[in-house]
């Protein structure tokens, strides 16, 4: 199971379990009035993939739900096809930041060795560091599932994402990725400083209460890359509904994956990019 160990000598740079803000004083000026105040912000750390004793990936991001981020970054960047075979995982706090541990299995450690990359990722950037065009463009998995979503779920689960925002409504600073079933509505929500990161946190949360995602939408308050769709699909969800717009790749990457992706997602509509077929309107 995984468990923490907390590095003595971080226990005033970053809170421990950390609840994504810290607030920071502020010289205010608003129409011409000028006041001190406190406001807050959402953290940003080097969080560092560590596989078999040595570091695959650092990324920027807010420095909770972890365990969701290492698990979800190990299954969408394609490190592990199963959650068991993520051995051992160790969250150890540091003086730089924090490292997430994890052990493979011997033929997963083969393969790592041989696709090994260094990334260091500035907030937002999903692929710092890939080394090959190839890899840049990876097939994602073809989804399935008989999902069929009317307009009106769909304006319903974009409205029921902002209340559930916690950390956005205190910083109005970071991303957010939710999962949302017809049924029983939202199941989950991650957010972070960085799209990429919230929904790799919402994978790991996914996979660790056993949910396929067959059976729901990916829902974001992102604009759709390449990246997001590629994830999405590995995460096994038949709808990828976003508040912003999709790039030409994206679509022609959810087209190839049979993702049906919704777009630019307001108050009073949204446009449909792939696979119309899953919305009844």
């Amino acid at each position: 199971m995984p468990h923490n160990r907390v590095d003595a000598r971080m226990s005033e740079a970053i809170p421990t379990p950390s609840t994504g803000a810290l607030t920071a004083k502020r010289l205010r000026w608003r129409a011409g009035d000028i006041s001190r105040s406190e406001r807050v912000l959402p953290e940003e750390t080097p969080v560092a993939m560590v596989y078999d004793a040595s570091t695959y990936a650092v990324m920027m991001a807010t420095p909770c739900d972890i365990e969701d981020f290492a698990l979800g970054f190990s299954l969408t960047e394609g490190v592990i096809e199963q959650p068991d075979e993520l051995g051992e995982v160790e969250i150890v706090f540091g003086a730089l930041g924090v490292e997430a541990r994890m052990w493979l299995p011997s033929e997963r450690s083969g393969l790592m060795a041989a696709r090994r990359r260094r990334m260091a990722g500035p907030t937002g950037c999903g692929l710092c560091g890939i080394d090959s065009l190839e890899e840049a463009a990876r097939t994602p998995p073809i989804v399935s599932g008989n999902l069929t979503l009317s307009a009106d779920q769909i304006l319903a689960a974009m409205a029921a994402l902002h209340p559930a925002q916690k950390l956005n409504h205190e910083t109005h600073a970071v991303h957010a990725a939710a999962f949302w079933r017809p049924e029983t509505g939202l199941a989950a929500v991650r957010e972070d400083v960085g799209r990429h990161n919230a929904l790799d946190k919402l994978a790991g949360a996914l996979s660790r209460a056993g949910d396929t995602g067959c059976h729901g939408a990916i829902l974001l308050t992102s604009r759709v890359s390449v990246e997001m769709v590629q994830k999405a699909a590995v995460i096994g969800a038949p709808v990828l509904i976003a508040v912003s717009a999709p790039t030409t790749l994206a679509v022609r990457t959810a087209k190839a994956a049979g993702l049906t992706l919704v777009a630019i997602s307001r108050e009073d509509g949204f446009e449909v990019f792939t696979h119309p077929e899953r919305i009844a309107l």
